[in-house]
């Protein structure tokens, strides 16, 4: 085996005692906005990578997997999504795959960092692929939460894409029981929301069992799952709550049925089969999300490492 070449290194931490070190070709952005750090890095494995306050948000490689895993099973499950509200998104893939849809008619995106996402519209264009420009895509860069709790506007799909609850950053008070509940005000009578809730690597379980218990305290409906993106060096956890459809009672070949009349174009990830295989979580992480006693709050916030 030969020794790797001496590349510029980011490592992106994991754990306080675990990393994913990544060789760096290229530095192409890099600023301290007035809420974070945002670095565009061309890396030797995932190519072109968003890192926000030090941790990997998306890689040109597989950003694919974790957009589909977000978007489309809270999307296929609602019968008629029509109207949907996304919290933060800066790099547009999100919106991208909604407006993949042809039953959505508007969506409204608001993410407090104007400069992420000019940063990405110019760096990113393999990500957003001109969604931004949409005619039913509409951007306000604003405090989510406060934008929710002033408007009485009503969706059908809450997505919220945003990163880890950092200590010093913006999205912590996104994650806790009062956001949720303010979210659940905001759904239409079959609303779904869909959320990514950290990894569900045995190691590090607190922040996936704690999210999954604290939607509990808010929806009738909470439907953990978990999706394989290498270049965040662990399994990664996602979320979809609701007021009353479930993800899990659909099954492969519905699934497939819905995406044959709902898209134009097939998904590189996800499919009926995916779906029905993403709710099968591994025996340990079923044990700890349910053992799990932690409930987030305003006032009793969780942070990951950082």
């Amino acid at each position: 085996m030969t020794e790797p070449k001496s590349y510029k290194w980011f490592l992106d931490y994991l754990s306080p005692f675990e990393g994913h070190m990544h060789g760096i070709d290229t530095v192409v952005f890099s600023k301290q906005t007035q809420f974070q750090q945002v670095e565009i890095l061309d890396t030797k494995s995932y190519g072109r990578c968003l890192v926000l306050d030090g941790k990997m948000q998306s890689s040109e490689v597989d950003e694919f997997i974790y957009h589909e895993a977000l978007v489309h099973p809270a999307m296929f499950t609602h019968p008629e999504p029509k109207k949907v509200f996304i919290v933060g998104g800066g790099e547009g893939a999100t919106l991208r795959e909604i407006l993949r849809h042809r039953s959505v008619e508007r969506v409204l995106m608001v993410d407090i960092d104007q400069e992420v996402v000019e940063s990405c519209k110019r760096h990113l264009p393999q990500w957003h692929q001109g969604s931004f420009d949409d005619p039913r895509a509409e951007v306000r860069y604003l405090d989510a939460r406060k934008y929710l709790e002033e408007t009485t506007d009503t969706y059908d799909i809450i997505i919220i894409d945003i990163s880890e609850p950092v200590e010093e950053g913006p999205a912590y008070l996104l994650y806790t029981k009062e956001f949720y509940s303010l979210v659940m005000e905001r759904l239409t009578s079959g609303g779904i929301i869909s959320l990514q809730a950290g990894t569900t690597a045995a190691t590090s379980l607190l922040n996936f069992s704690a999210v999954y218990q604290t939607l509990r305290t808010v929806f009738p409906v909470v439907s953990p799952y978990q999706a394989p993106i290498p270049s965040f060096g662990l399994p990664w956890g996602f979320a979809l709550a609701s007021k009353r459809f479930d993800p899990r009672a659909l099954d492969e070949k519905e699934i497939d049925r819905r995406i044959s009349q709902r898209l134009e174009r097939e998904l590189k990830y996800y499919d009926g089969e995916t779906h029905v295989g993403q709710f099968f979580l591994p025996k340990q992480v079923r044990i700890q999300m349910e053992k799990q006693e932690r409930i987030i709050e305003d006032n009793y916030p969780l942070f990951t490492y950082h």
